[in-house]
């Protein structure tokens, strides 16, 4: 192995050419193995097998080396001794093969002295150069945005890093099987979409050539998941990409990942119940417990989930009866007095908007442990079913965890000649120049008004979860590879 000072570009490509020159392929397109470097631990002393990866640390002995080999999930030693390859070939990976190669090697399982599994390599490989060297295993990458443009480097040398990305991919798995388990079925809908549908939030626009139109990306699958409802699927979910372009911050992103899913028949109380369960058991099988520390602050899974009122918890947090001004003008005017939220900012907000800041600023950072939110106002709803009991309410609840809004559910509004009252608020909303609110969806009405069952639906980000399940100070860090400049 080369000196630190030494690693430059430049030298390894000329150890490349003695690799070259030994009959060695520098880019080979394919190695046999018999077994992972996962498995090496568990394989019998004395087993053969052949197995591939990164060199990632090399110690050397005279003539013997030690040297760590791996990849993002998993990483074995393995040895190389003069006395039992050709003096060549020792002297070969010694003065030729660096740290972040990719090596082929066959040998014997044994255990060291100090009880480490090991691989006695026979023969070796080459597979593939490095021309750059991987970041200090110590250090890491200093620069941040380094870490976002390079997540490769980290994943490759941090476990850490990389078992971020290990728990998503088993945090989908356990949520796909536990919605099936229960007789879900995973539909696909558009990504790009002729207006956008689902959500109080501004969109990305784009231009379908093919079509000559004009088109948005995906904010929320919800709409096309109802018209699966109105198609006879009575059970039915999505892990879907949905883009919002609004700012960034420690739990919002532009590009991110939903699970939605709606049940034919059951109402939001049914979801409660059934998202307590849920997330629970999903919690404790990704993470292992139900009580764990997110950036040095408790949270608490155990237990039943309490409940509060979205109007009672703005009384309590800004001292605030949302009931007491009714009027968009109202609300603005008693909001400015007291100072609650910036005059600009709020100018062109509709109703719902300018009460779903308020609760934002004021309210929601205070709740730390799961709780059920409920009691919306109907004007932060338009697409929820108004209360049997309270027409000023929808029946909806938030799950607030980390004073983050992790799932959004209610009962669906099934009534067309309803929702089509609530789209002419919201499109009067967009007039007023409120760009999160929805224009007036006609395709989604006409669905509709061929029939759609009593339903609820649910909807929860994956990021938001994992960056807590992961100790995730930003939902930035669950994504592998995240959008920068």
């Amino acid at each position: 192995m080369t000196k630190p000072t030494e690693d430059t570009t430049e030298v390894r490509i000329s150890k490349m050419q003695n690799l070259l020159d030994s009959g060695l392929k520098a880019y080979p397109d394919r190695y046999k193995c018999t077994h992972t470097i996962g498995e090496l631990k568990g394989l019998e002393e004395g087993t053969t097998a052949s197995m591939a990866g990164r060199v990632l640390s090399v110690r050397r002995f005279g003539k013997l080396m030690f040297v760590t080999i791996g990849n993002a999930i998993n990483r074995g030693q393995i040895s190389l001794k003069k006395n039992e390859l050709e003096e060549d070939s020792f002297k070969l990976f010694r003065n030729s093969v660096d740290l972040g190669d990719f090596i082929g090697v066959d040998g014997k399982r044994y255990t060291t002295q100090k009880g480490e599994p090991t691989l006695g390599v026979q023969n070796w490989t080459f597979l593939s150069k490095s021309l750059r060297p991987l970041p200090d295993k110590y250090h890491g990458i200093k620069d941040s945005e380094a870490r976002l443009k390079q997540r490769y480097l980290s994943t490759c040398t941090d476990n850490e890093v990389a078992d971020i990305y290990i728990k998503r991919a088993k945090l989908k798995q356990v949520l796909r099987s536990f919605l099936e388990e229960h007789n879900f079925i995973e539909v696909d809908t558009p990504a790009i979409q002729i207006q956008k549908s689902g959500a109080l939030a501004r969109s990305f626009k784009t231009h379908h050539n093919a079509l000559d139109i004009d088109a948005e990306l995906r904010i929320a699958p919800e709409t096309y998941l109802k018209r699966a409802l109105v198609g006879g699927f009575d059970r039915v979910y999505e892990i879907a990409t949905c883009f919002r372009n609004e700012g960034m911050s420690l739990a919002h992103w532009p590009e991110f990942h939903m699970l939605e899913f709606y049940a034919a028949y059951w109402n939001f109380e049914d979801l409660i119940t059934f998202t307590e369960t849920m997330l629970k058991h999903v919690i404790d099988t990704v993470v292992g417990n139900n009580k764990f520390n997110y950036q040095e602050q408790e949270i608490d899974f155990s237990g039943n989930w309490p409940r509060l009122s979205f109007r009672e918890l703005l009384i309590d947090k800004a001292d605030l009866d949302i009931n007491a001004f009714p009027t968009l003008e109202e609300l603005q005017t008693e909001i400015i007095k007291r100072n609650l939220l910036d005059a600009k900012t709020i100018a062109n907000l509709g109703r719902g908007s300018l009460i779903d800041e308020l609760y934002k600023k004021t309210a929601r950072p205070s709740i730390i442990n799961p709780t059920f939110l409920v009691g919306h106002p109907i004007e932060l709803s338009p697409l929820a079913r108004t209360n049997d009991n309270d027409d000023t309410i929808v029946d909806r609840f938030q799950l607030v965890i980390n004073g983050w809004e992790v799932v959004n559910a209610y009962s669906e509004l099934a009534d067309p000649i309803e929702q089509r009252k609530r789209f002419e608020v919201q499109a009067a909303a967009v007039q007023g120049g409120d760009e999160n609110a929805l224009e007036i969806d006609e395709d989604f009405l006409l669905a509709l008004e061929h029939g759609m069952p009593p339903a609820a639906g649910w909807g929860m980000g994956i990021e938001r979860i994992l960056a807590l399940l992961t100790n995730s100070p930003n939902i930035k860090d669950t994504i592998m590879f995240p959008i920068h400049r």
